[in-house]
């Protein structure tokens, strides 16, 4: 049984192999399209944007954020059963993918209707779209987290997610300043509808690509006739693997570290009378920082283990957070932007190569849902406290308590948290 085993993983392998090269190509092409949509329709700066139109409510634009966080994160555990018995992801991911794409569509109609709608209507069917889009991808999230896991050699998956989303974050960054200048330049009924239209057609070019995919079927996977509930197995699962529970609270308490960054691009508004390219500019320090992060944090998390990384990114965040609880004028928002772009990278990209490294094939979707559902409830609570805290006090206080629990989340990478390939050998 061990030597048919051993021929039919190679068989495998040499199927992952022979296609690498193309699927490298699209993938990274889906990330180029996906970060020139992403530019301008951005959740962190072009979204907040639109709905400070309609409100000033640091609690509801503190949401926006979360909103997409959210819905990527919570439905991840929920999919681990479904995903964890295909032989084939990319059917799952094509059809569930179009879910993130298509309320792009909504918003364009809603911003095009604005004036005709009025703000409280407008806003309701606006935070709508933004959910359906975080749910959207969200039940994607976990089949295209084991597509990439199939198809990409594990000593390479660092690299690939760096790559992808630098390149994403190079056309995030000159479709943010172009966004910028489209709202400068082109009249209030018209200037969000095109910056949505854009981001809605550039997102099915990226869905295109996503699609030119080549997965090989996995025949030799071994699927139970009855799969139980992950949801039955997650406490057994956190008991017995003690670094992934580590991980995990890393994970938990990070949304409260950084949920300062969700009201940068309105302390800017508020503080210090920011304007649109102003906006785009700070975005495009942002997207910039991350690309390169992308590309050196994935290469060295690759040779010397992601959780460097982590650590790496945590203290970014206390950097971020202290300089904004301090800054005294626009300017000062660039080293923010560019310490919370390292921060990003290390959380997101870093946080999804080091999750994929949990478990077997068999059980990696169960670690991909655990990682991202259970964080789910504290993601949203965090910018809860980080609006209460601004709208109650100020932003300087959400900032500060942002920083000094990002020195509690470098304190646990210190001291619990491994590498879990180290841990696990290599299938």
């Amino acid at each position: 049984m061990g030597v048919v085993e051993s021929v039919v993983m190679s068989d495998l392998d040499a199927a992952v192999q022979k296609n690498l090269k193309h699927n490298l190509t699209v993938n990274l092409l889906d990330g180029a399209f996906f970060g020139m949509g992403w530019g301008f329709g951005s959740f962190g700066t072009m979204i907040p944007l639109f709905v400070s139109r309609m409100t000033d409510s640091a609690l509801l634009i503190g949401l926006i954020p979360a909103i997409h966080a959210v819905g990527w994160q919570l439905p991840q555990l929920f999919m681990a059963g479904s995903v964890s018995r295909l032989r084939r992801y990319k059917p799952m991911v094509m059809w569930l993918t179009m879910q993130e794409r298509l309320p792009f569509l909504g918003l364009v109609i809603i911003a095009f209707f604005l004036s005709s709608l009025g703000n409280k209507l407008a806003l309701t069917l606006t935070f709508l779209m933004l959910i359906w889009q975080g749910l959207g991808a969200g039940f994607a999230a976990n089949g295209w987290q084991s597509l990439v896991a199939k198809i990409i050699p594990p000593t390479f998956r660092g690299t690939f997610f760096g790559a992808q989303s630098a390149l994403a974050n190079i056309f995030m960054s000159i479709t943010a300043i172009a966004g910028g200048y489209l709202l400068d330049k082109v009249n209030d009924r018209s200037d969000f509808s095109i910056s949505f239209g854009i981001t809605f057609i550039a997102f099915l070019f990226s869905m295109i690509a996503l699609g030119l995919t080549r997965e090989p079927v996995d025949n030799e996977k071994i699927i139970p006739e009855k799969t139980a509930s992950p949801w039955k197995n997650w406490w057994a699962i956190l008991r017995r693997d003690r670094n992934f529970s580590a991980f995990l609270l890393v994970r938990l308490l990070s949304q409260f570290a950084t949920m300062g960054f969700a009201f940068y691009i309105l302390y800017g508004l508020q503080q210090f009378n920011m304007d649109p390219v102003t906006a785009g500019f700070l975005t495009a320090t942002l997207t910039i920082t991350q690309t390169i992060a992308n590309l050196v944090m994935g290469w060295l998390g690759d040779r010397f283990g992601h959780r460097s990384m982590l650590i790496a990114g945590s203290v970014s965040v206390i950097g971020s957070s202290m300089l904004a609880w301090g800054a005294q004028g626009i300017g000062w928002l660039y080293p923010v932007v560019i310490l919370a772009g390292l921060a990003n990278v290390a959380y997101w990209t870093i946080g999804m190569a080091i999750t994929v490294e949990f478990g077997s094939e068999e059980t990696r979707p169960i670690y991909i849902g655990l990682s991202n559902t259970l964080v789910a409830p504290f993601t949203i609570l965090a910018p809860l406290l980080g609006g209460w805290l601004t709208d109650g006090f100020s932003f300087q206080l959400t900032f500060m308590v942002s920083a000094l629990i990002a020195i509690g989340v470098t304190i646990l990478l210190i001291l619990l948290v491994r590498n879990p390939r180290a841990q696990t050998p290599a299938r």
